[in-house]
């Protein structure tokens, strides 16, 4: 007999947080997540996290609500497929939710098997994985700059665009920074493949670029994604087009490679298929997040063997993790000195 737990947790940011999609209704300072806790009568149990964002019409709301409707007694950590399978008969989508149920029912298998889930899905476990990105938001020039100097330990940036203040905040970053590699997501910002390519081609002087993520919304025609990738100075990485395994064909007509993020497949399960359909194809892949804490990042980290590069710093944009995990120093990650060495390898902070 399984039981369910889930809870309510603000993250609190340490900056402002705002993307393209956030212009006009101002920044966040708190971000909700779930987090869903599950055991059964052999005492086994697991964690599991989902952060619901409103560019996939989700909220706390919408992840409680899909929580509520499930019956414990229809999961099981001896049997992750059907598992999965029976959430989605209570609802098409609701990814978040599954997300949370997902890494619980990992967390809990491959805590019971003594591996980590790493191993416990056949894939190597790295106890230093490749550089992440840090991410700074949409701001003023001014917060740019700062936030810029606030993250020096980092090697490598993710800059936020899509506002009109794009060309003053790249200047202010290199003020701050100037020869470190930056990766710029537009989260779509871009509306047309001519604004797309004026825009992309401007940032590409900046000689120190290395792609550019979701640059048009995902219900451009492919006709204009193509055309954008052929004219394109530098790689394109789909994000908010890139939902599942299904959609690894289109992508590898129309981008260059393509991000994964577990609440937006629906956990680690379809996280991995969807990296490796992606790899089969002959895509790059980057396993990305949303606000996290160590529960959904260290998620992420066990599926390092499958990316190309890693966007893993939902958890360092925060001040208040409830839970350690994978360490991120100056986006270096690694699992030394990480006391849990079973399941995701997380603890709650004490």
């Amino acid at each position: 007999m399984m039981r369910l737990r889930h809870r309510r947790f603000d993250l609190q940011l340490t900056h402002e947080w705002a993307i393209s999609s956030d212009l006009g209704s101002g920044g966040k300072r708190l971000y909700p997540v779930v987090f869903v806790e599950l055991q059964d009568s052999q005492g086994r149990s697991g964690i599991g996290e989902g952060s619901p964002s409103n560019q996939y019409q989700e909220s706390h709301e919408t992840v409680r609500q899909f929580l509520d409707k499930i019956d414990p007694h229809q999961l099981s950590f001896d049997n992750i497929p059907a598992s999965m399978a029976y959430l989605d008969t209570i609802a098409p989508g609701r990814y978040p939710a599954k997300c949370a149920v997902n890494l619980a029912l990992l967390d809990g298998a491959a805590k019971a098997a003594g591996q980590p889930v790493s191993g416990f899905l056949g894939l190597p476990f790295q106890h230093q994985c490749q550089v992440s990105s840090f991410t700074i938001g949409l701001d003023t020039p001014e917060m740019i700059e700062r936030k810029t100097r606030e993250a020096d330990g980092y090697t490598i940036l993710k800059m936020k665009v899509g506002s009109p203040a794009d060309r003053e905040n790249l200047s202010a970053l290199r003020r701050a920074a100037p020869d470190k590699p930056i990766r710029v997501d537009a989260n779509a910002a871009w509306r047309t493949k001519e604004e797309a390519l004026c825009q992309i081609e401007w940032m590409a002087a900046d000689g120190r670029i290395e792609f550019v993520e979701q640059p048009m919304p995902p219900s451009s025609s492919e006709d204009d994604l193509v055309w954008l990738k052929e004219h394109s100075p530098l790689p394109l990485i789909a994000d908010e087009s890139y939902q599942s395994a299904a959609d690894a064909a289109h992508c590898a007509r129309c981008y260059h490679g393509v991000n994964v993020k577990l609440v937006k497949t629906g956990g680690i399960s379809a996280a991995k298929a969807a990296l490796e359909a992606a790899r089969a194809i002959g895509l790059k892949t980057m396993i990305g997040c949303m606000i996290e804490s160590s529960v959904l990042i260290s998620a992420g980290a066990h599926l390092a063997s499958l990316s190309d590069y890693l966007d893993l710093d939902g958890n360092v944009l925060i001040c208040n993790d409830p839970y350690t995990g994978v360490r991120n120093e100056g986006g270096r990650l690694s699992w030394v000195e990480v006391a849990a060495q079973t399941g995701l390898r997380v603890s709650p902070r004490t």
